[in-house]
């Protein structure tokens, strides 16, 4: 039987890292397990083909939600991402690291060590930031580059305008000392190619002799001894597939997102000892927070029609696709080289809120029922806008002892009042902000929710009726104390009362951050490769009084 020093299962963003940091000691052997294929399709690489991977069965886990208290009675598409790179090769590319008060939340949970000054000298190790931005908090010389959209464009330009006409005020750097105001966005493509964890981590690891990177490898469950991770199981081929088993020296990492992270635990026989036997799986060890506590930023987007403008609705069909693909070819800029949001903007829902609470996302494009994915034939323009810090929880659970069955996913969006009044207070504000006196030579009409849907109870039903999932999915692995009765993981990342077995990824986070997930989830796992390493952690960053 094969024998490593390291097993990791995924290599998505976390993974990625993991095997990076972790193969730097060319003593130690790292085995990275993915269930899909390598990262060769074109549509990965170029930025726009984010529409294409979005249904993708090969490189897309393409799991359903199940129907939650206000979703009207719909079951809400869950992509991620099953390919070298995981998630962030098939991703919207932003990158968001959140307030500096999230991180502060951990550590008041009880997680030392994961305080804002202590994880952003992370998020500067990790980060090649080209552009604007303040040295204290932005990193240069990283592996991950990060730019801002470089697409000037009049229907953003307006809307920023209009933004500022609301009294919210241009930030050039969302991502340092404060999380306000509105912006182009930052992402990680370069030269109108996309940057995944996968390109800037995992394929300069995977050069090195002691990595080994095997696709196609679907993890069936980890294997103990007693209490003791000591390897996996694995069918490479798919369900049919030979069953095979290698062993990890050190330890198992669990990389395997907020999904199927906490699915494999259970699988594996790590969890809620009633969910366990209900499936007929023998109870390892009884830990009862596996798959609970589940987060996601749920978003209703506000779409007006437009005029005297085109919009990407038309640049994407016919002779101009023709134009943007040859001017794409040959600059590496234009439509192909774009983000699906195109301008950030953070700002309050009420005057009582100490910090923005409310995330909006502006494009100009609209999509068909308000999914993401599909671009609708008129021209049209829209603003998602959501909830930064949910309260509500859902859970993931395993469906049945079927290692290749999805998981039962349960977000119960907008279950807690608090998040229904702030996302009716989100979409007040787009409302606002479509119709702002620089964005009316553009504006044609409110297509949706509508101009006949007005008080706080038809708001929050038209959110019913189209809010979306914005694919940030967190918290199924929760890190905690152990006295904590939904806590999984320590503050070492490690299982609470198992050995060798550690969990990296966005399922730990205690609670949801006010960000896309995948600059966290990177900076977790570089992080975490210091405390497996037993490296001294960054210093913490000094830091002048948070305005």
């Amino acid at each position: 039987m094969e024998t490593f020093d390291y097993v990791i299962i995924g290599a998505g963003s976390a993974g990625s890292v993991l095997t990076n940091r972790l193969s730097e000691d060319r003593t130690t052997r790292v085995c990275v397990l993915e269930a899909g294929p390598s990262d060769w399709h074109p549509y990965i690489h170029l930025p726009a083909g984010f529409i294409k991977t979005f249904h993708m069965k090969s490189v897309n886990w393409a799991y359903q939600q199940e129907v939650g208290p206000y979703t009207g009675g719909r079951s809400i598409y869950a992509p991620r991402g099953k390919t070298l790179g995981g998630s962030s090769s098939i991703n919207g590319h932003i990158y968001n690291r959140g307030q500096r008060q999230d991180f502060d939340t951990w550590a008041q949970l009880g997680n030392r060590g994961w305080g804002y000054p202590d994880v952003l000298p992370y998020f500067r190790r990790m980060e090649k930031r080209i552009g604007e931005g303040d040295d204290t908090y932005r990193g240069r010389d990283g592996n991950l580059t990060v730019t801002t959209m470089d697409w000037q464009d009049p229907l953003c330009e307006a809307f920023m305008a209009g933004a500022v006409s609301l009294g919210i005020p241009r930030n050039p750097d969302y991502n340092g000392q404060i999380q306000e105001g509105v912006s182009y966005c930052q992402r990680t493509i370069q030269n109108g190619r996309r940057v995944s964890a996968a390109t800037a981590f995992l394929h300069p690891a995977n050069r090195r002799p002691n990595v080994d990177v095997r696709t196609h490898a679907h993890v069936t469950g980890i294997i103990f001894e007693g209490k003791r991770a000591v390897g996996v199981r694995y069918n490479r081929g798919g369900k049919y597939g030979d069953p095979l088993e290698i062993r990890a020296n050190k330890e198992v990492i669990l990389s395997g997102g907020a999904y199927n992270s906490p699915q494999l635990l259970q699988l594996s026989g790590v969890g809620a000892p009633e969910l366990l036997k209900t499936h007929g799986i023998e109870v390892v060890h009884a830990l009862p927070g596996v798959g609970e506590g589940l987060q996601d930023h749920y978003a209703p987007r506000s779409v007006a029609r437009v005029k005297n403008i085109r919009t990407i609705n038309e640049l994407r069909r016919g002779l101009s696709l023709w134009v943007e693909a040859l001017k794409w070819a040959t600059t590496r800029r234009g439509l192909l080289s774009l983000s699906p949001t195109m301008v950030y903007c953070f700002w309050h829902s009420g005057e009582t809120t100490e910090s923005s609470d409310l995330q909006l996302t502006f494009t100009p494009a609209s999509y068909k029922e308000g999914v993401q994915g599909q671009l609708e034939d008129e021209p049209g323009m829209t603003v998602a806008s959501w909830q930064q810090r949910p309260e509500s929880r859902g859970y993931v659970r395993i469906r049945s002892a079927d290692p290749f069955a999805p998981p039962i996913i349960q977000t119960n969006y907008l279950a807690e009042e608090l998040d229904r009044r702030v996302v009716v207070a989100g979409m007040k504000l787009a409302r606002r902000l479509l119709a702002s006196e620089p964005l009316k030579p553009y504006y044609a009409y409110e297509d949706f929710p509508g101009p006949k849907v007005q008080s706080d109870d038809e708001l929050l039903a038209a959110a019913t009726e189209r809010g979306t999932t914005t694919f940030h999915p967190g918290c199924t692995c929760r890190m905690g104390p152990a006295d904590a009765p939904w806590s999984v993981v320590d503050d070492q990342l490690r299982v609470h009362g198992m050995e060798g077995l550690r969990v990296i990824d966005a399922s730990i986070m205690p609670r949801m951050i006010s960000a896309n997930l995948n600059a966290s989830t990177l900076m977790i796992a570089d992080k975490a490769s210091d405390m497996i390493r037993g490296k001294t952690p960054e210093a913490a960053a000094k830091l002048p009084e948070y305005a």
